[in-house]
């Protein structure tokens, strides 16, 4: 949600747009239910097939060897060259663990990858608390537009909305409790560009909600896009405005749902990425 007149969708930035709860059925573990379909036995079945023929598929190419030993891309012996493995694209920005990564390169990819990184800030749960949202406005998005998106996402986040979540004014959880908002890009698409400006598609999935023995709004996940304007200002890639809406969304797995400590300690112990395109 771009908290302006771009909005699309009824999602949210860590929650805006329309809260979700999830009410508890009965004393059972609201994390711990049972799978949502009878489809194990035919789905591993399946996984089995798959990894055999997987299986035989590496073997198959790890015999073959190089295909043209002439060719200029082998070494001595018709050994492939280290260049013919190597990552290709445009480096990837560099970045301190904790913080942000910013300095993107001046190109299509380098776009791609701000909006990538971008998205998981703009929609996580440290953009509800006051104290790290005005850092993350004044990092993500163009100088000229950052007084007024503060003042959007301060009356956004305001107090009476981070109740409803269960948050306190600091966007803090209470006690025994702990709010989760983690964006995972899947893609990204430029559907538009020029020297100065981009329109980049992300596809996300993430999750969201709290995790606690007597949550009624469980952590559950999420499928959306968003689109984000950017534009190349102070030899850098940020952010003009932006938009989200619901989707593509798969269809529902059969997983069984996590405890809510496990859910707890796994968003507490497994650190995010950052992400290139």
């Amino acid at each position: 949600m771009s908290l302006g007149d771009d909005q699309e969708g009824s999602g949210g930035y860590g929650g805006t747009g329309q809260t979700r709860t999830h009410l508890p059925g009965g004393t059972t573990d609201v994390y711990g239910g049972a799978r949502r379909s009878g489809r194990s036995s035919s789905r591993s079945l399946v996984t089995v097939v798959g990894v055999v023929v997987l299986l035989i598929a590496a073997i198959a190419f790890a015999n073959r060897g190089g295909d043209d030993p002439s060719s200029s891309a082998q070494g001595t012996g018709g050994q492939p060259n280290a260049t013919t493995t190597a990552p290709t694209g445009t480096k990837p920005v560099q970045s301190t663990p904790g913080t942000l990564p910013t300095g993107y390169a001046h190109d299509s990819q380098g776009a791609q990858s701000a909006a990538a990184n971008y998205a998981t800030v703009l929609v996580s749960a440290d953009i509800l608390k006051p104290a790290q949202r005005t850092e993350i406005v004044q990092q993500v998005f163009v100088t000229d537009k950052q007084a007024a998106l503060t003042a959007k996402f301060n009356k956004a986040y305001s107090a009476d909305f981070l109740s409803k979540l269960g948050l306190d004014q600091n966007g803090d959880a209470a006690a025994g409790h702990t709010y989760v908002s983690r964006t995972v890009p899947i893609g990204t698409k430029v559907t538009s560009a020029s020297a100065t400006s981009a329109a980049v598609e992300v596809w996300c999935t993430g999750l969201y909600g709290t995790a606690g023995a007597d949550s009624t709004d469980p952590v559950t996940s999420d499928w959306f896009t968003m689109t984000l304007h950017m534009r190349w200002a102070d030899s850098d890639w940020k952010v003009d405005s932006f938009s989200q809406k619901d989707g593509p969304a798969p269809v529902p797995g059969d997983d069984k749902a996590s405890s809510a400590d496990d859910m707890a300690k796994a968003v507490e112990e497994y650190g995010g990425f950052t992400y290139a395109r």
